[in-house]
């Protein structure tokens, strides 16, 4: 009676630890960062009843043995420390969040100044910019002072011609960029709030000339802005007409 009662005892014990068991179950979860979003890798993690231990692997994955009502902990350095409660989800998802205050990642590319967009454009045309000058048309010779030949017929001959048309669009060019450069939306919304539509619209309507920008200072740019902005608020619905291109006509005698 002893052997046989041992055995149901044992039975029922066994039977006790197989119900037992059967709750707990290997779960699989995932660490974010939870700024970035991007997975966290070699966070420590623990089930805190049963204190078992793991690390997630370089992808934030990792498996634990949890069963319900099981509290998980995440722990990395340089993360604030952040717990789960297992109920029984597929998959237990952590969203750590960092300690320091995150900056995001800003690839800074040197933007060039109007002055060195010229000087390219002038040392890959410099056959247009010296046909485009072609000296003075007045020359000295032995026998003094006269009409250079050469000078005339350049001054009329259609390659000179389109050497000028060409080094005159570089520097319309070069006079738009000096625009853009000091007439910024950076700039024009820290003094306006404006932004988005708004913003788009008011630098078409009261985009500053090439001679004011050239010669007014930072004090000068910022008061006309902040002057065309009260006049912006009256109408800022006001849509000026496009400027009229510049045609140049070639006319043939």
């Amino acid at each position: 009676m002893k052997t046989t009662k041992g055995y149901f005892l044992t039975f029922i014990g066994l039977l006790y630890c197989f119900l037992c068991n059967a709750q707990i179950k290997p779960i699989q979860g995932i660490v974010f960062d939870k700024h970035t979003g991007q997975r966290v890798g070699k966070v420590f993690l623990k089930n805190e009843r049963t204190m078992e231990n793991t690390y997630n692997n370089s992808r934030g994955e990792f498996v634990l043995n949890v069963e319900p009502g099981d509290l998980v902990i995440a722990e990395k350095e340089g993360f604030f420390v952040d717990t789960l409660n297992y109920t029984e989800q597929k998959i237990m998802l952590f969203y750590l969040e960092r300690e320091a205050i995150y900056i995001p990642e800003v690839n800074v590319v040197a933007r060039r100044s109007p002055e060195e967009i010229l000087k390219r454009r002038q040392e890959d045309f410099n056959k247009a910019y010296k046909l485009a000058d072609p000296g003075s048309v007045f020359s000295v010779g032995p026998t003094g002072a006269g009409l250079s030949i050469n000078s005339i017929y350049g001054l009329f001959s259609k390659e000179v011609k389109n050497a000028k048309r060409l080094t005159k669009t570089i520097q319309r060019e070069y006079e738009e960029n000096m625009i853009d450069y000091r007439f910024t939306p950076d700039l024009v919304s820290g003094l306006t709030g404006l932004s988005g539509e708004e913003l788009r619209v008011f630098m078409v309507n009261y985009r500053p000339t090439y001679y004011f920008v050239s010669l007014a200072s930072p004090y000068e740019l910022s008061s006309y802005i902040k002057t065309k902005y009260e006049i912006f608020k009256l109408n800022p619905n006001l849509r000026f007409l496009p400027k009229l291109p510049q045609i140049e006509l070639e006319v043939n005698n």
